[in-house]
């Protein structure tokens, strides 16, 4: 798979293919801008944090080159208040995490892209997902894409994607574990699985500060990453459209369990453009574990 599609209005037009391969051409781009953007902006995003100027940039570029794609007729990201309208008539919309974990951008640490393809205008369900991604800016830059409930993850080499693994499955002896938020914050209930789970001696912690990179871990080596109903925010942290519902997708796609803590994140309704949801995501036993946690 490369970077080079079938031209609008042919037969073998996609224009969901064209989506992850435009993502996949920007991630050299977008990598090499992020030595001289690690400053902050003067301006937060919607959901009040802090703005790099890599996290502007980055959301800029994506919206030029994503927009201009035929077929798709809206952009969102969480570095914008309202969605774009870049098209007309039906087709598809794009929600994009620009820099997922661009606070780990000052100390050089792994940070993604995440891209999802909906089918329907914004807040969209999960039910009207047709594609999700995720870019990861680590040592080497790979990229996972989750379609037709099969995953498949690639190398991003000077922009164009070589697969190195199809069929993606979570293994089944789960190895890693990563929990977020302050420890303080944490429900009783969480607190108590959480424990539970680092008691087990096959399981080890495996917590970046990005997310993409510790999803990642669990899509290599098996196991469970939650960011948890907190006591100072009970509606979660993670934003549904551009992180829950598809990072949801590419782990059941390979064989895991999504939750906010009573359902599947693909089964929760959508209200607003940057709805906030408890994430857990993982093999399904411990998924499962959790929400009996939780009850």
């Amino acid at each position: 798979m490369g970077t080079t599609v079938a031209p609008p209005g042919s037969p073998e037009f996609d224009p969901i293919d064209e989506v992850i391969t435009t993502v996949a051409a920007l991630a050299p781009e977008i990598r090499s801008c992020l030595p001289g953007r690690r400053v902050k902006r003067d301006e937060t995003n919607p959901s009040g944090e802090e703005q790099l100027e890599a996290d502007a940039y980055a959301d800029e570029l994506l919206l030029e080159r994503l927009g201009a794609i035929d077929g798709v007729v809206e952009y969102a990201s969480e570095e914008r208040e309202e969605v774009i309208a870049v098209g007309e008539g039906e087709g598809l919309s794009v929600g994009i995490d620009p820099l997922d974990g661009s606070s780990n951008l000052k100390p050089n640490n792994t940070m993604g892209t995440i891209v999802a393809v909906y089918d329907q205008p914004l807040p969209a369900a999960g039910g009207d997902l047709v594609a999700a991604a995720y870019v990861l800016y680590g040592p080497i830059t790979t990229m996972a894409v989750a379609r037709d409930r099969s995953v498949t993850e690639y190398v991003v080499d000077d922009g164009e994607l070589e697969a190195v693994r199809e069929d993606v499955a979570l293994p089944d002896d789960p190895l890693v574990y990563g929990f977020g938020g302050r420890v303080p914050d944490w429900t009783p209930e969480f607190t108590e699985y959480a424990r539970e789970v680092e008691s087990d001696e096959s399981m080890k912690l495996r917590y970046g500060g990005a997310m993409i990179g510790d999803i990642n871990q669990v899509l290599t080596y098996g196991g469970v990453f939650a960011y948890p109903t907190l006591r100072s925010a009970p509606e979660g942290k993670l934003r549904l459209q551009f992180e829950g519902i598809p990072i949801g997708y590419i782990i059941e796609s390979a064989g895991g369990r999504s939750s906010d803590g009573e359902r599947s994140l693909l089964a929760v309704e959508p209200d607003a453009l940057h709805q906030r949801v408890p994430l857990y995501v993982g093999n399904a036993a411990l998924v499962e574990r959790l929400e009996s946690a939780l009850a």
